[in-house]
């Protein structure tokens, strides 16, 4: 928290441009393009609203069945549903994924547009999507009350949450109701009498579901995956002025898990049957960490006193106790995150070399088409493959799907980047109007130059650089992951706790400069 009353007076940069210009700058900092091609936008518009009687008799008929969507309350375009059946002590899991591949064929506008793009690009004010909204949060977008077309991955588990056998099939849906995060939260977990009331006739079902996914989680931590639990800043913008009004830790629950664990279980399925047909495939990819990487990682656990040994980096199950072993300490976070630098960057590729972070032998990316090119190739390939019967296999080579692949995760990158610009944007906008305030941080980074600090409880990260450190001459050893004083001898590790002061911000920069608390200039 911050100190109101300081007496310092600190040098403050008078605010030179509003949000929406600097997400513009970032923008165009990442040649990222604001509007659909003309073409694009034509053709959209010529699709029709509704499908043709063969398409839709074609497909196997799920509008009877009780299915919903999950998301975010912002969220406006709903690529993926849910429905669960019991079958014995057994479940029938379907996850139905909009059917962009309906739409958007190969070689067409709208295809070509997709291919450019990639993924979809998520700003605090704005998205810039993959597809034209007349797709993105229209024809695609699974609406409640609307029948949609969609891409169904039908999956039975036993009663200890181990998939028995799968099936896939395109289906119409529609979806009975749009729920978010919050509200599956008050009506399972928190048991609100007025949301439950409200929907009574879901209740049954999404307490399955919860019981289901907390199966497939167990079965998941079994096998060594990881769940980092990374907390992610939700920023708050004021809609009429733009500003940015708060930031904070945006909450993780119950519902938010569901849909991740059904999301997971939905991509390895459909990954598992194509690497059995024996067809060209984009995989999602996460190889194992070098033995490197690795040892550095050790030494740091060494150093904080963390009793975990691990090998050369051969099986996630190591890692799993680490982060076990971390949680609730005030390290946590910052071995989490430094865990997370130690492993590789998860890309796609036609080679399977399984994910090491989710300790999955297979796996791909299905159940986003709407806002990931390589969803939409998958469900391609995936189309190919079961209805041959039609003569519609998918018949690209496994270099043009390759090059595909290389695409998709070069976009993903850029995209990334941009987000993580655009969160230091905001960073810089809230914390504008509190030079001169003394904040509690964690040290969360290390390099040459200084100390990268993380205030909480916002979530913002600053930067303290030596020359702001007075006392010492600071110089930053990498092999101990340590900041010593030549003088003093004053170490600052990672994951250490510290008090600072903001004594600039640069909006158009996006940094915010501090201080130590102890050691402000006047």
């Amino acid at each position: 928290m911050f100190s109101e009353g300081s007496r310092y007076a600190m040098k403050r940069i008078v605010k030179s441009i509003t949000f929406a210009e600097g997400i513009d700058r970032i923008i165009q900092e990442f040649k990222w393009p604001t509007h659909p091609g003309k073409a694009a936008l034509a053709e959209a518009e010529r699709l029709p609203a509704s499908l043709p009687e063969a398409e839709i008799q074609r497909r196997v008929d799920l509008t009877g069945e009780v299915t919903v969507t999950i998301d975010g309350e912002t969220a406006r375009d709903f690529d993926d549903a849910v429905s669960l059946m019991s079958k014995g002590d057994h479940s029938i899991l379907k996850v139905s994924i909009a059917d962009v591949s309906t739409y958007v064929v190969p070689g067409s506008a709208l295809d070509r547009e997709a291919f450019q793009r990639a993924v979809s690009l998520y700003f605090p004010d704005r998205c810039l999507p993959m597809l034209p909204e007349r797709l993105s949060n229209d024809l695609c977008s699974l609406v409640p009350g609307k029948i949609r077309p969609t891409f169904t991955a039908e999956i039975e588990f036993d009663s200890d949450g181990g998939p028995v056998r799968s099936r896939f099939y395109r289906s119409l849906i529609r979806s009975a109701a749009r729920l978010t995060y919050t509200l599956v939260r008050k009506i399972v977990s928190d048991r609100d009498p007025a949301e439950r009331k409200r929907h009574e006739n879901l209740i049954p079902h999404l307490e399955r579901m919860v019981e289901l996914a907390g199966k497939l989680r167990h079965q998941r931590e079994l096998r060594g995956s990881l769940d980092f639990d990374l907390p992610e800043p939700e920023i708050i913008l004021d809609l009429e002025t733009g500003s940015v009004e708060g930031m904070m830790r945006a909450e993780r629950n119950l519902a938010h898990r569901l849909i991740e664990e059904f999301m997971i279980a939905a991509n390895e399925a459909v990954a598992r049957f194509v690497t059995e047909q024996n067809a060209p495939m984009i995989y999602r990819i996460h190889e194992t960490p070098s033995p490197e990487g690795v040892h550095d990682f050790q030494t740091f656990l060494h150093n904080l006193g963390i009793p975990v040994k691990l090998g050369r980096g051969k099986g996630s199950l190591e890692f799993a106790k680490v982060i076990e072993a971390v949680k609730g300490r005030d390290e946590e976070r910052v071995v989490n995150t430094l865990l997370l630098r130690t492993m590789k960057q998860a890309i796609y590729d036609t080679k399977n070399a399984g994910h090491f972070g989710l300790a999955s032998a297979c796996y791909t990316h299905f159940t986003s088409p709407i806002r990931r090119y390589p969803d939409l190739q998958v469900h391609r390939i995936l189309a190919g493959l079961i209805e041959q019967k039609e003569k519609r296999r998918e018949t690209r080579s496994k270099k043009l799907v390759q090059e595909i692949a290389d695409r998709c995760s070069e976009r993903e990158r850029m995209a990334m980047k941009a987000e993580w610009a655009s969160r230091d944007l905001a960073g810089a906008f809230f914390m504008q109007d509190k030079a001169g305030k003394t904040f509690h941080g964690i040290v969360g980074g290390l390099a040459k130059f200084g100390l990268f600090v993380e205030l909480t409880p916002y979530l913002v990260q600053g930067l303290l650089p030596f020359r702001n450190m007075t006392d010492d001459h600071y110089l930053f050893s990498p092999t101990q992951h340590l900041v010593i004083g030549r003088k003093t001898k004053k170490r600052f590790r990672l994951g250490e706790r510290i008090d600072v002061c903001v004594k600039q911000v640069n909006l158009e920069k996006r940094w915010i400069d501090l201080c130590l608390a102890n050691s402000v200039p006047t």
